[in-house]
């Protein structure tokens, strides 16, 4: 654990250093509050700190103001190290956003129990993030393949479709379904189909941009959300994509399983007053399409005549 102390004075300040190295702190040490408050805006910042409450440039209590309304997370643990004593003073202390202080000259024994306090209280908030951040993958991620889900997704593509209209720039959409997927169920059980489910994403997500948006919109069907692409841009990427799902096989256990995937693409133009559940099914006709004429193969249908835009893919 990385701890500040912030101390103006010199020899307080390197009993502090030598106390926390002892016990195994990373100390990074300050001598005035701006100073202080440069380190703990930083990136990976410490997460407990030891301020002085009067020092340059900052007071210690400035400085726990600073830190709670820059927002709660990442939580940082402030002590305040103070000669004050008075009731008033450790209430107005407190009050700043501190968690806890200590008296100078301070205690070896008293910081040692004072800063564990502070680690179990770091370490329970690090549990509940952790915790929320798991409930939100649950709620916005399939369970299986760790794509977008069904709704998820389909948000995605309505914030696209509005930015899309504010900036104008066009939005392609790829409906896409493994072909042929109940036989693989029926042949060689659900968990190989649950392997081709999960490699078949694996191989969309590598074909996709950072910023592109990839879900599973039920059973063997998928939707790709790929913000400015126009018609030439979204075929090329389609193919790109029915590529690199066909070509290798698939292994499940002891079997090489030859997979494909049928693509329906369209593509959301600005003006246009087309909602997201209608751009869904021309996809979707474009992707039946793609069925009737023999599977493994990219079908485009147009959402309404309009001239094609520049591609910004």
């Amino acid at each position: 654990m990385r701890v500040l102390i912030a101390e103006d004075s010199g020899p307080s300040r390197l009993a502090l250093e030598r106390t926390l190295a002892k016990w195994g702190y990373e100390v990074v040490s300050c001598r005035d509050g701006e100073a202080a408050w440069d380190v703990l805006q930083q990136e990976n910042a410490p997460r407990l700190a030891v301020l002085d409450w009067m020092m340059p440039g900052l007071s210690g209590p400035e400085i726990c103001r600073l830190v709670r309304q820059r927002g709660p997370e990442p939580y940082i643990y402030l002590m305040l190290l103070t000669s004050k004593s008075q009731r008033e003073d450790l209430i107005e202390g407190m009050e700043s956003g501190a968690d806890d202080y200590i008296t100078k000259p301070f205690d070896q024994h008293e910081l040692e129990v004072r800063l564990r306090a502070g680690l179990r209280i770091l370490k329970l908030q690090a549990e509940l993030v952790a915790a929320r951040e798991a409930l939100r993958e649950q709620a916005t991620h399939d369970a299986l393949t760790g794509l977008w889900n069904r709704r998820s997704i389909l948000e995605s593509l309505e914030r696209e479709q509005i930015r899309a209209a504010r900036e104008g720039a066009p939005v392609g959409l790829l409906m896409l379904d493994l072909d042929h997927f109940k036989k693989v169920n029926d042949t060689y059980g659900h968990l190989a189909g649950d392997m081709v489910l999960q490699e078949a994403a694996r191989r969309l997500q590598l074909s996709v941009r950072q910023y592109d948006g990839v879900g599973r919109y039920g059973g063997e069907e998928f939707l790709v959300v790929l913000p400015g692409c126009d018609e030439p841009a979204l075929r090329g990427r389609a193919e790109a994509m029915r590529s690199a799902i066909a070509a290798q096989p698939f292994r499940s256990a002891d079997q090489m399983l030859s997979v494909t995937a049928s693509f329906g693409a369209t593509v959301f133009l600005p003006r246009q007053l087309v909602d997201t559940g209608q751009l869904i099914r021309i996809a979707d006709e474009a992707l039946y399409e793609a069925k009737r004429l023999g599977r493994n193969r990219v079908i485009f249908r147009s959402s309404v005549p309009e001239p094609s835009l520049r591609s910004a893919c």
